[in-house]
C-alpha cells in the first residue's frame, strides 16, 4: 500500500492518520496483528523511531494494543473503530465544506451537486 507523505504536517501525524485509515477501512481487521515497526517504517520509507512514535500514539488512543512478546494488534472494540470512522468522515466533510465555501458554493448547492453526481454514477451500473 502506498504511503503519500508530504511536508504539510509532521510525518508521525501523517503516519498515525494512514494507519488509522487502514484500521477503519478494514485493511487491518479488529484483533489482527499489525506489521512490525521495522516493516512499516521500511514500507513508508521513514525512520523506525518516527514509526514507533506513531504506533505509540495509536496505542495511547486505544486503537492498537501492545501484546509485549506478540507485537501489536488492532483493538477488538468495533464501536471504537466505528466512532473513529465517524470522526474521520466529519473531518473530511468539514474540510470539503470549507473549500466549497471559498469557491462561493453553499452547503445546499454542494448537497445538490453530490446527489447529481451520485445519480449519474449509479445509472451506468443499473444497465
Amino acid at each position: 500500500m502506498a504511503w503519500s507523505l508530504n511536508g504539510s504536517k509532521p510525518i508521525y501525524l501523517q503516519l498515525v492518520e494512514e494507519i488509522r485509515r487502514r484500521v477503519i477501512t478494514g485493511d487491518y481487521l479488529p484483533g489482527s496483528h499489525v506489521p512490525s515497526v521495522r516493516d512499516l517504517a521500511g514500507e513508508a520509507a521513514v525512520n523506525p523511531n518516527t514509526m514507533q512514535r506513531a504506533l505509540t500514539e495509536l496505542e495511547r488512543e486505544g486503537l492498537l494494543e501492545n501484546q509485549r512478546t506478540n507485537g501489536r494488534t488492532v483493538t477488538e472494540d468495533t464501536e471504537m473503530i466505528a466512532q473513529q470512522k465517524r470522526n474521520m468522515a466529519e473531518t473530511e466533510i468539514r474540510e470539503c465544506l470549507e473549500r466549497m465555501q471559498k469557491l462561493g458554493i453553499s452547503a445546499e448547492e454542494m448537497i445538490s451537486m453530490i446527489q447529481k453526481i451520485e445519480q449519474s454514477e449509479q445509472k451506468p451500473n443499473e444497465q
